[in-house]
């Protein structure tokens, strides 16, 4: 009499539909499809999502092909039939209650199939010549007729890594690329628009739309929604490196026809003419170079109290404000992207003097979400500091008595 292999399991387990497949598919399988065993557990642990198994399920299943005397997997006797002692064992001491639930895992996902006995133990029954003729275990087949599709899904998976790689990669590229970008565009005064072309307003609307699209980046994204966003500041950060661009060769025209007119105006032949003149009493002097900023005095603010009242300031520093010479460089760059204009910059450092005008700066930016208007509050305090009618000091005690009172609520 042939024997019966069940396709029920024993006890109170329940047969689902999913398990009915996963039989039909292991029906396909034929003594010529060997697989090797190790490749075919390394791509089901790639594709271990898709699949809906855990890792520990897949110690389970690790700790199942070790029962397997064989390095290739081929049908149809592919049953192991270890005992749940020697399983939990090989699966790293796995709690005899947990070694089951992994058990029901990986059946449910069509990796095994179980073979139970009529009492629900797992063994082998041995014929006259030693061979095995029934196992009572675990089915190993489905591994050998979907290796094949665990192959593919784990393509898959690599590549979609790939792709959100790549993606974040290309994210942080231009992210690096437009901060450098403006803080230049910034620095060297490049204009935003070009002569009978749209454009930004300004350098600072533009970073007002790279911290918009910035805002949008998840934590964790996937790659459909990083996509969008790495594609939006590629095209900003092409944008700004053209404007960039055009200028550098806007200014290397203008260089050359500076150079080429020069050459014309100086082409006397009177010797005298091309020579240094020589200095006399009643020739005027040629201007003296212009004084470097103006150092505060002794009685001014400090460079400290300046930067603990006014913490942001120091954000748009490139190197760190060790001196008062850095932080007029830096009041520089942030007058620019508080959109104040060069008119109202000097007459603050005209009627202030340069070392209170650029704290005023810091100031303003200090508070710049209670400022509507940076350049307009930056032009009325000008005025009233004209008629003697404004000081440094309150502002700054302001500032530093505002943060201490926050420090305490935190």
């Amino acid at each position: 009499m042939e024997p019966y292999q069940s396709t029920t399991p024993f006890g109170r387990r329940s047969l689902t539909l999913a398990h009915v497949a996963t039989q039909i598919v292991a029906k396909a399988a034929t003594e010529d499809t060997p697989v090797h065993k190790w490749n075919v557990f390394r791509a089901i642990c790639t594709a271990r999502e898709r699949l809906g198994v855990s890792e520990r399920a897949l110690a389970v299943l690790n700790a199942l092909l070790t029962f397997h005397p064989e390095t290739a997997l081929t049908g149809p006797n592919l049953i192991v039939f270890p005992s749940n002692q020697m399983l939990a064992l090989r699966a790293h001491g796995m709690p005899a209650t947990t070694l089951r639930r992994h058990l029901a895992e990986l059946v449910d996902a069509g990796l095994i199939i179980r073979r139970d006995s009529p009492n629900g133990k797992r063994y082998a029954r041995k014929g006259r010549g030693g061979e095995i003729e029934l196992a009572f275990g675990f089915d190993l087949i489905p591994l050998v007729v979907r290796a094949a599709e665990f192959e593919q899904l784990a393509e898959d998976v690599s590549a979609d890594a790939r792709a959100l790689k790549l993606v974040r990669e290309r994210i942080t590229l231009c992210r690096r690329d437009i901060v450098k970008m403006i803080e230049t565009g910034i620095k060297e005064g490049v204009p935003t628009r070009q002569p009978g072309r749209p454009g930004p307003a300004d350098w600072t609307e533009l970073t007002k739309l790279y911290r918009a699209i910035v805002a949008r980046i998840p934590r964790r994204g996937a790659r459909e929604i990083l996509e969008p966003i790495a594609e939006d500041l590629s095209l900003l950060a092409d944008e700004i490196l053209s404007l960039l661009e055009n200028h550098v060769k806007t200014s290397e025209t203008d260089a050359n026809e500076s150079q080429n007119g020069g050459h014309i105006q100086n082409s006397n032949t009177d010797p005298i003419a091309e020579s240094e003149p020589a200095l006399h009493e009643s020739q005027p002097r040629p201007p003296e170079p212009g004084p470097l900023p103006t150092m505060p005095r002794k009685d001014a603010f400090p460079l400290g109290m300046v930067l603990d009242a006014c913490p942001d300031f120091g954000d748009y520093a490139k190197g760190g404000i060790a001196n008062w010479r850095d932080f007029m460089a830096t009041a520089s760059l942030v007058r620019s992207v508080l959109g104040i204009s060069p008119s109202a910059w000097d007459d603050a450092q005209k009627v202030m003097g340069e070392i209170p005008a650029a704290i005023l700066i810091a100031c303003i930016l200090q508070r710049a979400s209670t400022i509507k208007s940076a350049g307009g509050y930056l032009r009325s305090l000008t005025r009233k500091a004209e008629a003697g009618k404004f000081s440094l000091g309150p502002v700054l005690m302001a500032l530093i008595n505002t943060r201490r009172r926050d420090k305490k609520i935190a």
